[in-house]
């Protein structure tokens, strides 16, 4: 077992000297996202040595996961699964592992709303709010100039300087059955 983890990581290291040569040889695409203003932003294999990690195949890979997410917020569950799915041997203490490194780093940004478990999102240029699902977890991102306004003005009048808040709003939402959580909780 031992030999078979130091054997793939040999083969792994010897295909995997850098992001901008994988792009080159087609294996891997950039690695971007377009922030809320329609910018994008790419995460590089410099941006991976800036932070001291290496660029492995783990890490290339929940990357792309997270980039590529539909749904922005992922758990390292969702991870986990995903790269099972993908036949990727990787695992779940790997994820959790690759996650806090890129949480360092200040590549990903770590949620932790009411239900007690964490999702990652990829860090973004543009600040942003949640609105979570208190019945199935999902989760949407929303930016409003009005409420933006109005923290800045309550911590002036109570005498604060405003440097920074988070603000996620909890609800069910309008799927059948978190209606039908929502009613039951009446």
């Amino acid at each position: 077992m031992l030999s078979d983890t130091l054997e793939r990581k040999q083969q792994y290291s010897a295909v995997m000297p850098n992001l901008y040569e994988l792009r080159m040889r087609g294996i891997l695409t950039c690695l971007e996202h377009a922030a809320h203003d329609g910018s994008v932003m790419s995460i590089t294999n410099q941006d991976l040595r800036k932070a001291g990690l290496k660029v492995t195949l783990p890490r290339v890979k929940i990357l792309e996961l997270l980039e590529r997410a539909t749904e922005h917020h992922l758990s390292a569950e969702d991870i986990y699964k995903t790269l099972l799915e993908q036949g990727e041997d990787v695992g779940l203490a790997t994820v959790y592992r690759v996650l806090t490194q890129f949480e360092t780093a200040g590549i990903i940004e770590r949620h932790q709303f009411e239900n007690n478990y964490s999702v990652f999102e990829i860090t973004q240029a543009d600040h942003h709010d949640h609105i979570v699902c208190q019945n199935c977890g999902r989760v949407v991102e929303f930016s409003s100039p009005v409420i933006e306004a109005e923290q800045h003005a309550v911590a002036e009048r109570l005498g604060f300087e405003l440097t920074g808040h988070s603000l996620n709003l909890y609800v069910f939402c309008d799927k059948p059955a978190c209606v039908e959580a929502r009613k039951k909780r009446k």
